[in-house]
């Protein structure tokens, strides 16, 4: 009984975190791999590539054409003074992409 209760808790749990990702896109959805979502991401949406979080960004470097690319959070240089849709202005850090 023990174990079922968890994993009903931990289910719980990670659908919680996907519906406040959502919501940090405005209801739309939150990208999973490495080109966010065609017509529909935003820059500085939030998305995961490789099981990290990230930002939908413009990045030529992954193959993703005209789409935002996922880009971890670990590889993003941010400016905090710089807003950009509502949250901190990032790129892929070494790249300068208006």
């Amino acid at each position: 009984m023990q174990f079922s209760l968890l994993t009903i808790a931990l289910a719980l749990t990670g659908a919680s975190a996907a519906v406040i990702e959502t919501r940090q896109n405005a209801n739309r959805p939150v990208p999973n791999g490495g080109c966010c979502v065609a017509n529909t991401s935003l820059k500085q949406d939030v998305c995961f590539v490789n099981g990290q979080s990230g930002r939908c960004v413009p990045d030529f470097i992954n193959g993703c054409g005209a789409r935002l690319t996922c880009i971890p959070d670990s590889q993003l240089t941010c400016n905090p003074n710089q807003l950009e849709r509502g949250r901190p202005f990032c790129r892929r850090t070494g790249v300068n992409i208006p």
